[in-house]
């Protein structure tokens, strides 16, 4: 390379670097305003600046902030003077960016070790040894991901697969040639998962591979999983924050839960989640096929003894990961221990699939136990019953891991004061934590039982983490338990969960005690929850009350609800007050709320100021999803159809081609079905087949839909036809509801069969009440049946329902009861026992 191209070279990792420092520094006011929960109007007043400067500071095009500036920002929001100011001089390009930039999380990869990252063992305790590894379908995947990275071009990827399949393994074998290049690795723990990803992302320096390992930890998180996945998102597509590198595991169960589409009417808690993975994921056999089979024994015969054993015992299956993993050990444990053994092991279980943490404590599970057990074992415990159990469960199975093993639970430090300098540390309580593997078993063995009373009233009497108690509180309630749900939902309001608060309103409020609700909103509002904030506000707004109404949506909008802050923009802008309107728009934007944009584009459109609205679109193109783009602008215009209103979507085209140019078909869809409402059939037609010829086989869907509406039933199965034919199970399902009826019952129930044979859990279902319609009662039972035994929840109340009409009231009752433990508690179930049902599943009586 010559000097000129090295200096090109050198000036532009420079400007790379400054806008990194910007972007941090910009990251971290945010975070401190948003803690604060000032207002850039109040933090400009106490820091005597003009509301400008302060804004400018924040704004994420504007220009770096003067020293003076950013050192009284720093201190307002108590935030490291020192720190912000070094990041400061690197923007600016006033220092060098090493002392700074080498300071981002994680370490070399070569200086950890497997275990450290939740790589199972599987040879004995104390050695840890790694057997030998098999290169499998998933690690091709694996590796063009780190080709990719080690060429300058951020990825991600997350391992989808059952417990002790080798997800973790794969990752940590697949980045070891960066580790040869001087990567990092980056594993949030501490103190929690959640909250270690949340406060480090944005310092992730290029060159760092972050680990995700049960990434259900980090994206699931009910409280601020959204916020990892919007961070994730932007690591990944800034270029001067790259390369990168995003590994994970999931679950399958959570996988499809993350990715599923709510259904109507529902609340969408995982839509950044949802984008985030979408293209992002690789499934991962359960067992090897016969290729990894051979690569293994071969592997076995020149000396591996681990891979020999495993293939020993999984030469019936080829599940050689588990094997290696001691998972068949863990589950004979399990099922050959003893009564209390086995009984602590189901409460851990029911502990972890309603959603406690990883960390059990110990006595919660002694007095969890209790009702686990029946009366001829409970009669036959012993004085040390509880201690020798945790001492076999400690027990590593064949010199692996423990199926339920103590695990230190970190202690708070902070710095000594006049409250606790005095006080001397105390121990942590001991806590446990169940083995992946069978943490997996009890939720699919378990899933359509109820946990017995003990276990509600330890989880009242011991846990004191709010999430623990909240998702508890949730879980008794979709059981019915809604005695055990309110005194839940209290606890954990009184160790700090003002959401509680809104959630035993809402169940007040369900159960008509108008009075009640509003106290605990009233509660909730005090504490600054922002849905609490915003019930009051619309009760107010729709009683009259508009002053207090509004006082009351800018304390929401303070407390971080960008609802709230879009509500006042408006009653601005209906006002006429439209530089009052913009500011609050700006709000939210500088608050990440990019599809705020499209609001400020609108508003200028209306002002006659075109070119500024055209730049919003264009600026909106580049900051949002393709995918969130135009899903945005369908709901907008319908729902300005809706209202009999127009909107001018003249700028807003440059968004759909955005989409489709980035060669996202979705765009396509859209442009296609704005021809439609347009009444232009034969253009949207040619769109469609645009699309079609993508692959993408609910482009074939939209249109069958299109010529349903326009009464050409022929014309949409032969649509409905070609998307079944590829595969789409949606396809299949339309095909059989206008095969049923046009009474073609034999082809119906064909395609009802390939739905299901491909996985779709509601086929069954759709098939069962077809037969049903047809009279045959039998046959509708056996499938829905079939769906239980399956595992398919909903099929219980489904068989219950038909088992009412069909006159056998007490096998509906007997499958009422079972849907409600399952979690299927639904508004016919609450009207069937509105006192809800006590922990044996008898209706409770009347309480208050």
């Amino acid at each position: 390379m010559n000097t000129q191209a090295r200096g090109t070279e050198k000036v532009a990792e420079r400007r790379v670097e400054r806008v990194a420092a910007l972007s941090e520094l910009r990251e971290r006011l945010s975070d401190g305003l948003a803690r604060s929960r000032l207002t850039k109007t109040d933090l400009a007043a106490g820091v005597n600046l003009s509301r400008t400067t302060v804004s400018e500071a924040f704004r994420n095009d504007g220009p770096v902030p003067s020293a003076p500036t950013v050192a009284a920002l720093a201190r307002a929001l108590r935030l490291p003077v020192d720190r912000l100011l070094a990041l400061r001089r690197i923007a600016a390009g006033e220092a060098k960016p090493a002392a700074i930039l080498d300071s981002g999380p994680g370490k070399p990869i070569g200086e950890w070790h497997p275990h450290d990252l939740e790589v199972h063992p599987a040879g004995p305790a104390l050695s840890m040894e790694l057997s030998g590894y098999v290169p499998r379908a998933h690690d091709r995947v694996l590796t063009s991901a780190v080709r990719h990275v080690a060429e300058g071009k951020s990825r991600m990827l997350i391992l989808i697969g059952s417990s002790s399949t080798g997800k973790t393994r794969a990752c940590w074998e697949a980045v070891q040639p960066l580790a040869a290049e001087g990567w990092r690795l980056w594993h949030p723990f501490d103190p929690t998962r959640a909250h270690a990803a949340l406060a480090d992302l944005r310092h992730v320096l290029p060159r760092t591979v972050v680990w995700l390992n049960e990434a259900q930890h980090y994206l699931g998180d009910p409280r601020v999983g959204e916020r990892i996945a919007a961070a994730v998102h932007g690591l990944l597509t800034e270029p001067a924050r790259g390369p990168v590198l995003v590994l994970g595991t999931l679950w399958p169960e959570y996988a499809k839960q993350y990715t599923d589409l709510p259904r109507p009417n529902e609340t969408d808690p995982h839509s950044r989640t949802r984008e985030l993975l979408a293209g992002r994921t690789v499934t991962v056999a359960e067992a090897f096929d016969q290729e990894a089979l051979v690569a293994a024994a071969t592997l076995a015969e020149t000396g591996d003894g681990l891979l020999a054993q495993a293939l020993k015992h999984a030469s019936d299956d080829g599940r050689v990961t588990q094997n290696l993993a001691g998972a068949p050990e863990f589950l004979r444990c399990y099922e050959n221990g003893t009564p209390a053994v086995r009984a602590l092991l189901a409460a851990a279980m029911d502990a972890r699939r309603l959603g406690v943490g990883l960390n059990l404590p110990q006595d919660f599970l002694i007095d969890a136990s209790a009702d686990y057990l029946d009366d001829h074992d409970y009669d036959e415990l012993t004085e040390d019953w509880a201690e020798a159990a945790f001492a076999d469960l400690a027990r590593p199975v064949h010199g692996k891991r423990a199926p339920l093993r103590r695990t230190a639970a970190r202690p708070r430090r902070q710095p000594p004061n006049s409250r606790t300098s005095s006080a001397p540390p105390t121990e942590a309580a001991p806590v446990f934590r169940l083995t992946d593997y069978l943490e997996q078993h009890g939720r699919s063995d378990r899933e359509r039982l109820c946990p017995p009373a003990s276990f509600w009233a330890a989880a009242y009497t011991h846990l004191t983490q709010p999430d623990d108690l909240g998702n508890l509180a949730k879980a008794a309630r979709s059981r019915l338990r809604l005695q055990w749900a309110h005194h839940l939902f209290q606890r954990a309001a009184a160790v700090g969960d003002t959401q509680a608060l809104v959630e035993l309103a809402e169940m007040r409020k369900k159960r008509g005690d108008a009075e009640g609700a509003e106290a605990m909103y009233e509660q909730a509002a005090d504490a600054d929850h922002p849905d609490a904030l915003m019930e009051l506000a619309r009760k107010r707004d729709i009683g009259g009350g508009r002053e207090g109404a509004t006082a009351l949506y800018q304390r929401a909008a303070d407390a971080g609800s960008i609802t709230a802050l879009l509500v006042l923009a408006e009653a601005r802008r209906e006002a006429g007050y439209v530089n009052e309107a913009e500011s609050l728009y700006k709000q939210a934007v500088d608050a990440g709320h990019k599809t705020v944009l499209l609001n400020l584009a609108e508003l200028r459109a209306e002002a006659g100021d075109v070119e500024s609205a055209e730049a919003l679109y264009e600026k909106a193109a580049d900051a949002i999803n393709p995918v969130n783009l135009v899903r945005l602008l369908d709901v907008q215009v319908t729902l300005a159809q809706a209202q009999g209103r127009t909107i001018n979507l003249d700028g807003s085209d440059v968004l759909y081609q955005r989409a489709v140019d980035s060669g996202n078909p979705i765009g396509l869809v859209y442009l296609a079905k704005r021809h439609l409402a347009a009444a232009d059939t034969s253009g949207a037609e040619a769109l469609y087949q645009r699309i079609i010829e993508t692959g993408d086989t609910n482009a074939l869907l939209e249109l069958a839909q299109a010529r349903l509406t326009a009464g050409d039933t022929d014309g949409a199965k032969a649509l409905y036809q070609r998307a079944a034919d590829g595969g789409n199970t949606s396809g299949m399902l339309h095909l059989a509801t206008i095969q049923h009826a046009y009474e073609d019952s034999a082809e119906a129930e064909a395609q009802y069969r390939r739905a299901a044979e491909a996985g779709d859990p509601t086929a069954v279902l759709l098939l069962a009440n077809a037969r049903l319609q047809l009279g045959d009662a039998k046959g509708a039972e056996d499938l829905y049946q079939g769906a239980i035994d399956a595992g398919n929840t909903r099929a219980v109340l489904e068989l219950a329902r038909m088992k009412e009409e069909t006159g056998d009231a007490r096998g509906a009752e007997v499958l009422y009861h079972e849907a409600a433990n399952a979690g299927q508690a639904e508004m016919g179930l609450v009207n069937r026992w509105p006192y809800g049902l006590d922990a044996d599943g008898t209706p409770s009586a009347p309480w208050k």
